[in-house]
């Protein structure tokens, strides 16, 4: 019997999504482990392996805001990533369009110091940076955990892709808006920053999930159990002997995944996107 065009076509999705599922299935059965030994006591978690707990204990999530300030910690999270994120938007998109556009001496040195930022690890300026902070006296404070993302590395990357984005504009959106009286900066604000949003997405949703999973910086910054970010937080579910309280430590992994996931399942179009659109010219 001979299939159809629409038939064939019919199939041949069925076949990719049960590919796809099967491929899938590696990546996302960890994470359903993750979330269902957090209902688990830490018995049951090394015991007989088991996908569905035998007993749900709500409790865990319960117990996890009970045995340090976790609701403060998850603030602290929410609200430092929210503000490196802003400001890495701001400073980005004003140095990329400035390198994409404006034509002054130095442009092409400076863009290659800083991309050479990129290769040097974070942990090589650690030390120096620990000095800095301590200078001036904002130890054990959020102030490190804002600055340092913002004007380090991963603000470079961000400036980079903006800038790789304003270049593929058309220019004559520009002339226009001169025409009309714009200045650059009312050029910036009323034309480019319209036109980049998928840029501007992939940037915030980098941002934010690369503030939210810092440790190295918060764990060398900070020194207050309130001041704490979540992955400085998950690491402090132990018992007075130092072992971790996996039942514990899973319920509330389960808890700081959410925000991230459901931003990346909203928006995750416009990282595909920006990603395609940006790197090829300039």
């Amino acid at each position: 019997m001979e299939l159809t065009r629409t038939q064939s076509r019919i199939l041949m999705r069925i076949c990719w999504a049960l590919s796809l599922g099967v491929v899938a299935v590696p990546f996302v059965f960890p994470f359903l482990w993750m979330v269902s030994s957090g209902f688990k006591s830490a018995t049951e978690i090394f015991g007989q392996p088991s996908l569905i707990p035998r007993v749900w204990r709500w409790g865990n999530f319960v117990e996890v805001f009970e045995y340090q300030p976790f609701a403060r910690q998850y603030f602290n999270s929410i609200y430092i990533a929210s503000s490196v994120t802003v400001i890495t938007l701001i400073l980005s998109s004003l140095a990329g369009y400035a390198l994409a556009r404006i034509r002054f001496a130095g442009a092409g040195l400076l863009m290659l110091f800083l991309v050479s930022a990129l290769m040097v690890p974070e942990e090589v300026t650690i030390v120096p940076n620990f000095f800095l902070m301590k200078w001036l006296g904002v130890m054990d404070t959020h102030v490190p955990l804002i600055l340092l993302p913002v004007f380090g590395p991963h603000g470079v990357m961000a400036t980079f892709l903006m800038r790789q984005y304003f270049v593929a504009l058309p220019k004559e959106l520009e002339e226009a808006g001169k025409l009309d009286g714009l200045s650059r900066v009312g050029i910036w604000w009323k034309i480019a920053l319209p036109m980049s949003r998928p840029a501007l997405a992939a940037v915030a949703i980098i941002t934010f999930l690369f503030s939210w999973n810092l440790f190295l910086e918060p764990l060398v910054f900070l020194s207050s159990l309130e001041n704490f970010t979540l992955p400085l937080a998950l690491s402090n579910f132990t018992d007075p002997y130092g072992a971790p309280l996996w039942h514990l430590q899973l319920a509330a992994t389960s808890l700081a995944v959410l925000p991230i996931l459901i931003v990346y399942l909203i928006a995750q179009r416009q990282i595909i996107e920006s990603f395609a659109m940006s790197g090829v010219k300039g």
